[in-house]
């Protein structure tokens, strides 16, 4: 497409056949995709993406914890979904929640050495699975173009956040 299209296109109401058979494509790949990614992670580590996305999130913050709503904001939760998935979380020893010290109502979320050992573990299978379902499926160019193709979406569905500089992967 061009860098014109998206303005041609503004008239048209509705997609065509063309456009729906691109995104019936584009969604039902990416759920089977992330069903079997699911799937790898949960019998190779016995996580779930959500506790992935936890524990991954909190061995990059700084002192391996966060407060919950930046969390939440970070993983792209709302902060109740997050709160019952957090007190699955600790009940299995992966984190632990204390309260704020600098706000009564907050609470902090902290990793604990299980936590992080079960990160640890899951993350070369993890990473293997994304390898052999999603790289190797793909050329070099295609994979150029992929990043492409979810940074303009990403752009045009949150149009204030910073753009990244593309991405060279091969």
């Amino acid at each position: 497409m061009t860098k014109a299209t998206p303005d041609r296109r503004k008239g048209r109401q509705l997609p065509s056949a063309a456009e729906l058979r691109a995104w019936r494509d584009y969604i039902e790949t990416a759920e089977a995709l992330r069903s079997q990614l699911a799937s790898r992670l949960q019998t190779e580590s016995s996580l779930s993406p959500g506790d992935y996305a936890v524990l991954l999130a909190l061995t990059e913050a700084q002192e391996r914890q966060m407060r919950s709503s930046e969390l939440a904001a970070h993983i792209g939760w709302e902060r109740s979904r997050l709160s019952h998935h957090l007190g699955r979380m600790e009940r299995r020893g992966l984190i632990r929640r204390q309260e704020c010290a600098t706000d009564r109502g907050g609470a902090e979320v902290l990793l604990t050495p299980a936590g992080a050992d079960a990160f640890r573990r899951s993350t070369v299978p993890h990473l293997r699975a994304i390898r052999e379902l999603f790289v190797d499926a793909l050329t070099p160019d295609q994979l150029v173009a992929a990043g492409e193709i979810a940074a303009a979406l990403r752009a045009h569905l949150d149009p204030h956040q910073t753009p990244q500089a593309p991405r060279n992967v091969r």
